[in-house]
């Protein structure tokens, strides 16, 4: 059976941690889902995949496209599909033009929007008063990179407070779950236990009510990873190896055999 964002909020409820993880192509988001993951993530973290250094330059168009091959690729998991920088928060008009090609073209069940300050979570808001399923971020949001960095977020008393409130305003505004960005653990707790909606985290401890990691990185795929990934094998050597075999066996003549 299909996960929904209600089902999300009941294993909340019943403490049942929610498996998450990204996906950028058919291959990939087959294989996690058959793997039993609850929910993947069409993350603009692709963007690294893609060659580019930030997730800024990635377009709508080709979220969309990547999407697409996701969507093809799953049975059940839930597909959220984020809004790529600047397709979203000049006005709500923009934000719901882009959140309506993502849901209607790609078939994905919710969008992502980094973000919880006043503008933002009106229109959230207002998304999801008009139908879109919407997933909050907060904490180290990367679309900000050249204004606050890839560094740990929350750690002051004045910016998990503020942390704590935008989690609590984007509640308020109807988003049906929360990513807790590369927070401290202690933080990333409260505000867990501040919600009724489930928090999914990356890099905020263990005390969320899910975790998700950029499947390259859990892959050994990434040139390199952040230091709250953990990597659980490397494909990079192993496809490096292989290849070297392949191109080897060609030279030697070798492949294919007569």
């Amino acid at each position: 059976m299909a996960v929904t964002t209600q089902q999300l909020i009941q294993w909340k409820q019943q403490g049942r941690s929610i498996v998450a993880l990204t996906a950028w192509n058919y291959a990939i988001a087959q294989l996690l889902d058959a793997a039993g993951v609850d929910l993947i993530l069409v993350g603009d973290s692709m963007a690294v995949v893609l060659g580019y250094e930030t997730t800024l330059p990635i377009t709508l168009e080709e979220m969309l496209f990547h999407a697409k091959s996701v969507r093809r690729g799953v049975k059940r998991a839930l597909i959220v599909v984020d809004l790529p920088f600047l397709t979203y928060q000049e006005s709500f008009q923009q934000a719901m033009h882009s959140a309506g090609l993502i849901l209607k073209e790609t078939g994905a069940q919710a969008v992502k929007l980094e973000g919880g300050y006043p503008a933002m979570v009106e229109t959230i808001a207002r998304l999801v008063q008009a139908g879109v399923p919407v997933m909050g971020h907060v904490g180290l949001t990367p679309q900000s990179v050249h204004q606050i960095g890839l560094r740990q977020q929350g750690k002051t008393q004045e910016a998990a407070e503020r942390i704590l409130n935008e989690a609590i305003a984007l509640e308020q505004a109807g988003v049906f779950s929360i990513v807790l960005e590369h927070i401290p653990a202690d933080l990333a707790n409260l505000v867990t236990q501040k919600l009724s909606i489930p928090t999914i985290g990356i890099g905020a401890g263990p005390h969320c009510d899910g975790q998700v990691l950029v499947t390259s990185d859990v892959l050994g795929l990434s040139e390199k990873h952040p230091p709250f990934a953990k990597v659980y094998t490397n494909l990079r050597e192993t496809i490096t190896k292989a290849v070297e075999n392949y191109a080897v066996e060609v030279r030697d003549r070798k492949f294919p055999q007569s």
